[in-house]
């Protein structure tokens, strides 16, 4: 399989959540990027806890990163916890108090604030959570045959 071993190609948010995976999978969470709940959102990670607990984190490089998103509180709906994943410069007054805060770099990272929970719905956790398993299955035989998957994400 191929894998990404020099990190310097990844871009300042992909940076975010390489380090926030390392640190959720400390947690003994699982972690998929990219993942779409619905038409229109793409969350930049998905975890999914021991416990069945979904959390979502949205990984932002700069101020400018921020204030052009629109569509966080769709993202709401969708999971249990909803964190901001920013690095130790990011001016973190900007980000609502209502929100998890999550301090991260590309090599590990720190929930500085915990999210509130709001318990999904049983039904919408059900498609959540065989979202994120055909999601960690389709990446995993993208990374072993790129070219039969080609266009699936």
């Amino acid at each position: 399989m191929s894998l990404v071993s020099d990190i310097t190609a990844l871009a300042p948010g992909q940076l975010l959540a390489r380090g926030v995976a390392r640190h959720l999978a400390a947690l003994g969470m699982v972690t998929v990027e990219e993942l779409v709940p619905t038409r229109g959102l793409r969350v930049d990670v998905m975890a999914l806890g021991p416990k069945g607990e979904i959390w979502v984190v949205e990984c932002k490089s700069s101020r400018a990163d921020y204030m052009t998103d629109s569509k966080w509180q769709g993202y709401l709906e969708w999971c249990d916890r909803f964190f901001w994943a920013v690095d130790a410069d990011f001016p973190t007054d900007l980000l609502p108090e209502c929100t998890g805060l999550i301090i991260a770099d590309a090599y590990d990272a720190e929930v500085i604030r915990m999210a509130p929970e709001d318990k999904l719905p049983a039904a919408r956790r059900k498609v959540m959570v065989q979202k994120f398993a055909t999601h960690a299955a389709r990446r995993l035989q993208a990374l072993r045959d790129p070219a039969a998957f080609a266009g699936l994400g």
